[in-house]
């Protein structure tokens, strides 16, 4: 027997009542991406609307849609220039107000993004605000004086490269900016610029949407008295931009924060039973996603980036993540995702392409069997590998500052494959965004939906079985076993107990002995079985 290395503290079921988000299966569409109604080359929301089926079939709660408002697209839509419309190459907000009919009608919740920490150059409010320090939104943005000698307020960098500060003549000032230059820093802190927030979130919610996805909330508001971030120590993590050479003590992560947290809880709240997720990254992740969904009064969840950058999944790895969120009074709820729009594709990142089909299915069962939300990204249901996209045909401008990396966020966000025989894959007519993967086709909906041994279809019969098992879902979790192939834990709830067991290698594993070997198996993928685990073999049993 192989003693096992992970914690297996168990995390108890809650007793309260279960709202229809806890534990859901998210969908994220990324809107430039997904489907192409008018040929331009650019995905929009009547083309989601169209392929809303496919959405529904996988048998997922909710989408999630990435920005789909007025933007330059400097940084493709989190460049806010109007929180209230929708940027024309998306469409209109009558054709939102149909993707949110059609939605419902089809049982999917729709969940949107907003960007409260910075907005576009382009908006109003900044556009006003660098115009005079007496205008109407003078101090809706963080704006500094440069030091004696002309150099920046603080040294604060930027996310993106560089310093957190750009010089604007007609002010003579410096304004703030955590990621690009054409992102300025929204001055939270105002209580003017809270209530106009607010009053984005009251739009949306009364055109009907069910949640939001907060986007950078750790990035909210700054230390008003302008110090500069210490050092950070050297550890073995890379350095491959000035932003990770600082403790980020001032820049982002005010203690006033989940203040305002709890002001758009209230508003929310207000509008029924809805879902918010805080997007909260950087190196006290852990500490402020645990702040900001703390007490049910802020977010109900965060979104875990434990397996967005690794570049290996190891049962060590779940088992921690697993174990960071116990079932206590007062702890908030995870929400997990191995994908989404700003990190390499999975199956790209954690397995070579001769084994990539078989640890596919391991790594779908697993995200399914793990406590708390569970997010899909557009194309993980069919398994897409990263597609390497060329310098001169690179739209990110974090990949092209930083080019070459090995693996960029374009890579992700190639345009979806619905289509094998389509010489468009079925996404549009017109000359796409970014490229097609010259592998992607084989992959499409049509040949997977044909096909009842592919990946499309275990994904359906997947989701289908969390559904119907609310252990998967909402239950506790326990580690039975940790070594450095195998993972194996118990979800017990609603007086069910599963057994879900993993090998994470390639190769042949031993059945532990600590876990049980009979019992009516659920879903098996790679050949697995109770008491044998083939190379990336996976199951979920109820034990006898």
């Amino acid at each position: 027997m192989t003693k096992p290395i992970c914690d297996t503290r168990p995390a108890h079921p809650s007793l309260q009542d279960t709202p229809w988000w806890k534990g859901a299966s998210i969908y994220q569409v990324y809107p430039r991406s997904f489907a192409d109604s008018n040929g331009d080359g650019i995905g929009d929301l009547a083309g989601i609307t169209a392929r809303l089926e496919h959405i529904a079939s996988l048998g997922v709660d909710a989408l999630w849609l990435s920005p789909f408002f007025p933007s330059p697209m400097k940084d493709f839509g989190y460049d806010v220039a109007d929180y209230c419309n929708v940027d024309p190459i998306f469409g209109t907000l009558a054709d939102f107000d149909a993707l949110i009919a059609r939605a419902h009608d089809l049982g999917l919740k729709v969940l949107i993004d907003q960007v409260f920490s910075h907005s576009s150059d382009q908006h109003p409010w900044f556009v006003d605000s660098r115009s005079s320090k007496a205008s109407a939104h003078a101090d809706w943005y963080v704006w500094a004086d440069a030091k004696s000698d002309g150099s920046p307020p603080t040294n604060w960098q930027s996310v993106f490269g560089g310093p957190a500060w750009t010089w604007d003549a007609r002010r003579g000032q410096y304004y703030m900016h955590n990621f690009l230059k054409e992102q300025p820093q929204l001055n939270v802190h105002n209580p003017k610029v809270q209530q106009a927030l607010l009053d984005v979130l009251g739009f949306w919610l009364d055109r009907g949407v069910d949640g939001f996805r907060m986007d950078a909330v750790n990035f909210a508001m700054h230390d008003p008295e302008l110090r500069d971030n210490p050092p950070a120590p050297l550890t073995d993590k890379p350095r491959t931009r000035p932003f990770d050479f600082q403790l980020k003590l001032y820049n982002q992560s005010h203690p006033d924060i989940p203040g305002f947290v709890e002001r758009m809880r209230a508003l929310i709240d207000s509008h029924g039973d809805k879902f918010t997720v805080a997007e909260v990254g950087g190196d006290d992740a852990e500490r402020e996603m645990k702040l900001f969904t703390a007490g049910g009064t802020r977010f109900d969840s965060a979104y875990g980036f434990d397996f967005l950058y690794a570049e290996k999944l190891t049962p060590q790895m779940v088992a921690d993540a697993l174990l960071s969120w116990p079932d206590t009074p007062g702890t908030g709820w995870p929400s997990w995702a191995f994908e989404n729009h700003d990190a390499p594709r999975a199956l790209s990142r954690w397995v070579d392409a001769e084994h990539r089909d078989a640890f596919a299915g391991m790594k779908m069962l697993l995200l399914v069997a793990l406590r708390g939300n569970i997010f899909l990204y557009q194309g993980e249901e069919l398994g897409l590998p990263q597609v390497d996209i060329p310098f001169e045909r690179l739209q990110d401008p974090e990949a092209i500052t930083n080019w070459p990396l090995t693996l960029s966020r374009d890579g992700a966000r190639t345009p979806m494959p619905w289509r094998h025989s389509a010489n468009d894959l079925g996404f549009g007519s017109g000359d796409p965004w970014l490229p097609f993967g010259e592998d992607h086709a084989a992959l499409s909906v049509d040949v997977q939906a044909r096909d009842p041994h592919s990946l499309l279809n275990l994904v359906r019969a997947a989701l289908q079985l969390r559904k119907t098992h609310r252990a998967l879902a909402t239950g506790s979790v326990a580690i039975l076993h940790c070594d450095a192939q195998l993972l194996a834990f118990e979800r017990v709830g609603q007086g069910q107990r599963i057994v879900a067991i993993f090998n994470m290698q390639a190769g042949d594993a031993r059945w532990p002995e600590d876990v049980p070997t009979t019992g009516e198996v659920l879903i098996a993928v790679n050949d697995a079985a109770p008491g044998a685990l083939p190379g990336h073999g996976a199951l979920l049993f109820v034990p006898d």
